[in-house]
């Protein structure tokens, strides 16, 4: 079974007609049902995603986000390793628009093997984590 990876502008974009990610995005979330793939996220990206869909979009869309996207994907939990490893990440690399949560999403896929990820991110590109 194939797994990916899914970040806050996968999700947004999906939710966001007027996002100019929102096609391909579109795409991969119906493959994902049709190929059957497994979808992980972090409690970091759902914490993420929220504020931002709640913000721009309103409650409606949190709670279709919540009812019918979410529940697609298996979200890990951030440990307290993890957050560390993220937080020296992102440290080390010392960019402005790299976030914590970013640099915990690379973690995560790097341990879990993860390549590809729902994401429009140009950080993770330079992982070579791909779209899938």
């Amino acid at each position: 079974m194939k797994t990916v990876f899914v970040d806050t502008s996968g999700f947004y974009a999906l939710l966001d007609r007027q996002d100019p990610f929102h096609s391909p995005a579109r795409e991969c979330f119906l493959r994902a049902r049709t190929e059957s793939w497994q979808l992980v996220t972090t409690n970091y990206v759902v914490h993420e995603t929220w504020a931002i869909i709640q913000a721009r979009l309103g409650w409606d869309a949190v709670d279709d986000w919540c009812d019918h996207v979410l529940a697609l994907c298996h979200t890990l939990w951030v440990t307290e390793q993890l957050h560390a490893l993220g937080e020296a990440r992102c440290r080390q690399a010392r960019k402005r628009g790299l976030s914590l949560t970013d640099c915990i999403s690379i973690e995560v896929m790097r341990q879990q093997r993860i390549r590809e990820a729902i994401a429009q991110d140009e950080h993770f590109a330079q992982q070579g984590i791909a779209l899938p």
